[in-house]
């Protein structure tokens, strides 16, 4: 049976309910766990992909498209994670004409199929889509999960999305990051001259919109994770600022006015406040806003540059990078100030850290012996652990998984550039992520609600 029915019904897909927030019915009751055989174990090193088949969903008449199209998106996803194999369609011996039908495991168990997702779009009275699939085990003979959307034509991607994080999630045991979207600096032009646009997309690099006209500089946006908003900096009218920015409304307000330059705003984890670095003289020093109040207060007061500051998921702790000792380095300290300790100690500089979601893993960038590297270590510094290097990477940015990174890449010469690129925990699924043109500064947003 299908465990959920969930609706998708309103306009705008970006201010839709969570789906995944209702509860789905298993099959096989508690015993089903126990006896089910395909689980991923993402705590190794090096995961071995498991091989799942995912037939085209059924449709009929105009539906038939949107079902297509739909697994496929569920198959992209789950295959650029690097825990899935897909296994081509023409190895399928079964033919999928009803999903309702309990799947021919033996036929799948030739081809080594360890999972089979199977699937029907149809049109209800209404004029909604309404999307079911179903998880099956195949060595355990057994239906792992099943659920069923309404939704209007629009919105069939995301459904697809919803769909691979459910996969994703009964497999691994964790969240997935597939209905999510990525906010990121759009750059086209000669490198001379660069136009720079606030862009937005999903994780996938689909509907992808502009959300500034490229008059002004900006860089560094940031999502909200409690709001549909970004922050970001933008030179508009010729002096820096930082800027919220409402996603659903293009509504934009100050955050403040600041006599000198600011870099790096960064949400709290509770999205009431923004942490940044402010300017002054020769110096740069952390500041907290309070979005409520606009009471801004001092955090830092080294003589040096203190900036690129990231929270703690829990809110307690800041890290930051500062050259207080000579050269880049990251500190910890409480989030409301006081004393740091340095954590980073490898040869070369450490940049723009980030606090992973699932509060174990600090990113950052680190420049050693010519070369740009994004590495990832324990939040007391130890276990530093190289993930990829290159000309010039730099900006990582966490799912909210806390298992895959995105940053960017500048390629050299005169019609070099920066590009996105994925890469997960392993260190071995790195990934071009599709953009029109040039692309910097990416931020990944929660799981949309």
């Amino acid at each position: 049976m299908f465990g959920r029915n969930t609706s998708i019904c309103r306009a705008n897909v970006f201010a839709l309910v969570r789906l995944l927030t209702i509860a789905v019915l298993w099959t096989g009751i508690a015993s089903q766990q126990a006896s089910a055989l395909v689980e991923i174990d993402i705590t190794k090193a090096n995961v071995e992909p498991l091989p799942i088949a995912i037939p085209a969903f059924v449709g009929a008449g105009g539906e038939a498209e949107i079902a297509r199209k739909i697994a496929a998106v569920v198959e992209a996803d789950l295959k650029r994670s690097g825990l899935f194999a897909p296994i081509n369609h023409s190895a399928f011996i079964e033919k999928i004409g009803n999903p309702d039908n309990t799947p021919r495991f033996a036929d799948w168990k030739v081809i080594n199929a360890q999972a089979v997702v199977v699937g029907r779009v149809a049109r209800e009275a209404d004029g909604r889509l309404r999307t079911e699939f179903r998880l099956w085990d195949v060595f355990a003979a057994e239906q792992l999960t099943g659920q069923q959307f309404f939704t209007t034509n629009k919105n069939w991607r995301r459904v697809a999305h919803i769909i691979s994080d459910a996969i994703y999630e009964r497999l691994t045991g964790e969240k997935g990051y597939f209905d999510t979207r990525i906010v990121f600096v759009s750059e086209t032009g000669g490198k001379a001259k660069r136009r720079k646009r606030l862009t937005i997309m999903d994780q996938d690099g689909e509907n992808l919109r502009f959300l500034t006209n490229g008059n002004d500089l900006v860089l560094t946006p940031r999502f909200s994770p409690s709001r549909q908003e970004v922050t970001y900096m933008s030179f508009a009218g010729g002096e820096p600022r930082v800027y919220l920015l409402n996603i659903e409304t293009g509504q934009r307000e100050i955050v403040g006015n600041f006599p000198n330059m600011t870099f790096a705003p960064r949400f709290s984890p509770d999205g009431q406040q923004v942490i940044m670095s402010l300017q002054h003289g020769g110096n740069a020093n952390i500041y907290t806003m309070d979005l409520r109040t606009r009471k801004t207060t001092r955090l830092t007061s080294a003589s040096a540059i203190d900036t690129s500051p990231s929270y703690a998921p829990d809110g307690t702790k800041i890290v930051f990078e500062s050259d207080r000792g000579g050269r880049q380095q990251l500190y910890v300290m409480a989030a409301n100030g006081g004393g740091a300790k340095r954590i980073s100690f490898g040869t070369g500089s450490y940049s723009t850290p980030v606090w992973s979601p699932r509060g174990d893993l600090i990113a950052f960038t680190k420049r050693s012996g010519g070369k740009f590297l994004i590495g990832v270590m324990k939040t007391d510094g130890s276990r530093e652990r190289i993930l990829t290097e290159g000309f010039h990477n730099e900006g990582p940015t966490w799912a909210p998984n806390g298992r895959t990174l995105m940053f960017f890449r500048e390629t050299p010469g005169a019609n070099g550039g920066p590009n996105l690129y994925s890469i997960d925990l392993t260190g071995y699924n790195e990934l071009k992520v599709k953009t029109p043109g040039f692309a910097s500064d990416p931020a990944w947003s929660p799981l949309l609600e």
